[in-house]
């Protein structure tokens, strides 16, 4: 009796430990993710600081050069923002060690999608104001509607990207939390729509302005952008699965995890590095100056096209991150999996 009752402690102490180890590693992958969403976040929020709000960066304190005057506690305050956000990511998930990954992965996916659709509202309302405006522009009557002032500046990209443009976009994330319903469907009829009206314009009544072009590229960018970390996530993406589709759903789950790893979440970070490293970049150039087309009475938004690349890094690099914790669940079997069979398209 005392042997057997030996034996069944050993076992039970193996299975704890075992259990233990299990646990460890899916808080190690909860630490990852979030961690890594904490220190994106404080990047993209020091960006602003630094090129918007002319702090000196974290820069001077490796050696690099401040942007503008260096000042050494504010550089120290944009570095505590990396610590004090990861901090935050780390008692996240050590304040509930036992939460199941596919939980942590779907309230990534609900920020995500929160931030995507604020993003869809922006565009529709910014495309369809700064259409209104240009149209008036063009035809000589805003200046009768606003007065002559107004009507100057509203003719001046640097007035209406911080006055128009900036509030609606504000008031888009507002609209997106009072509603659920991301938007890709309306936003595909509204392109089809701009294009029919161009074709109705200039070959029927022999009208075209160039605003009414720039609109549909406005929204066909934001289309495609904006649309992928959800086609990512249903599976909607084209993948050539010839092996894929036979491997079993650990496998499956271990080469999504490898993926999401050294493909999608490297990429995502080399756009945000290369695009926000520095005044002149690829992204930040053309926000800063509220970069317009050479058409003087198109629309005033091609400054922020270029900052679509940026919300397409930003919300990829998010999604991955959730694929990535629900890709680990598959591979430790968790109960709950997604069934996108049917959704997908290879």
């Amino acid at each position: 009796m005392t042997s057997s009752a030996g034996a069944s402690g050993s076992a039970s102490g193996f299975a704890e430990a075992a259990t233990g180890r299990s646990n460890a590693g899916a808080v190690v992958t909860r630490l990852f993710g979030w961690i890594m969403l904490a220190v994106m976040a404080a990047f993209v929020f020091n960006n602003y600081l630094t090129y918007w709000q002319d702090f000196p960066g974290v820069a001077p304190l490796f050696g690099g050069a401040a942007n503008g005057d260096p000042n050494t506690m504010l550089s120290l305050a944009q570095v505590g923002i990396y610590g004090i956000l990861a901090a935050l990511a780390a008692a996240y998930v050590l304040r509930d060690p036992g939460q199941a990954l596919r939980a942590d992965s779907r309230r990534i996916v609900a920020i995500n999608s929160f931030l995507i659709r604020g993003a869809f509202f922006a565009v529709l309302i910014v495309g369809l104001s700064d259409a209104v405006i240009s149209y008036l522009r063009v035809e000589g009557m805003l200046e009768g509607l606003v007065g002559e002032a107004m009507a100057t500046d509203l003719g001046r990209s640097q007035f209406r990207g911080p006055y128009v443009h900036m509030p609606l976009i504000a008031l888009s994330f507002v609209l997106a939390a009072f509603t659920r319903t991301i938007g890709f469907m309306w936003l595909a009829l509204l392109v089809v729509a701009a294009e029919f009206l161009i074709v109705i314009g200039r070959f029927i009544f022999s009208y075209e302005q160039a605003f009414m072009a720039d609109l549909v590229r406005f929204w066909y960018a934001a289309l495609f952008l904006f649309a992928s970390a959800y086609t990512l996530w249903d599976e909607g993406h084209v993948r050539v699965d010839v092996f894929f589709a036979a491997m079993s759903a650990r496998t499956k789950g271990l080469v999504n995890a490898v993926g999401s790893l050294l493909m999608g979440i490297v990429l995502c970070w080399t756009i945000l590095i290369i695009g926000l490293g520095g005044k002149q970049n690829a992204i930040n150039a053309p926000m800063l100056s509220y970069e317009t087309t050479q058409a003087g009475f198109g629309l005033y938004v091609k400054y922020l096209m270029a900052g679509f690349l940026g919300v397409f890094a930003v919300s990829m690099l998010i999604m991955f991150t959730a694929y990535l914790l629900e890709a680990v669940a598959d591979i430790r079997e968790e109960p709950g999996g997604r069934d996108v069979a049917s959704s997908a398209a290879h």
